[in-house]
């Protein structure tokens, strides 16, 4: 299905690409979320329009984005979970849990999606480093520092 993105998507293209993606990709998550509308000639032509004004959203966004990033940054959260006496969680730490954590700390606006766990979820004590994605452009480190709560 040939698409007109409407900000960037990673690993799609940017702000006012047309591209063609998998028709599923496009009906149930692009053009849901607001992320493009379909390819047609009226829709080129409301794009062309808007777009000084979406450019503009897009600057924004990414103005908070980064803002929020630098704060961030030198951020650790820390997590208590219940664990056995070797160290091994009781269940694991995931990236919900550390979006919770997060808005909880004050950081609003972060969703579990957002989480990038590498190895999956965390299933041990100790300090672990995680990607925070606030914007396609913006990604962020964070310590988690996972404490046992032994049983």
């Amino acid at each position: 299905m040939q698409i007109i993105l409407l900000e960037k998507v990673v690993n799609v293209g940017n702000l006012g690409e047309v591209v063609r993606v998998r028709d599923g990709y496009a009906r149930n998550f692009l053009i849901p979320q607001k992320k493009a509308r379909r390819a047609t000639e009226t829709a080129l032509k409301e794009f062309e329009v808007r777009r000084a004004e979406l450019e503009k959203i897009q600057a924004d966004k990414l103005a908070l984005a980064q803002v929020l990033g630098q704060r961030l940054e030198s951020f650790s959260l820390k997590i208590t979970q219940k664990a056995g006496v070797d160290g091994r969680l009781f269940g694991s730490v995931t990236n919900m849990d550390i979006a919770t954590g997060l808005v909880a700390a004050g950081f609003a606006g972060i969703e579990k999606a957002q989480i990038r766990l590498p190895e999956g979820p965390l299933k041990a004590v100790g300090e672990f480093p995680v990607q925070v994605a606030i914007h396609p452009d913006v990604v962020s480190s964070i310590s988690v520092v996972v404490v046992g709560d032994v049983v």
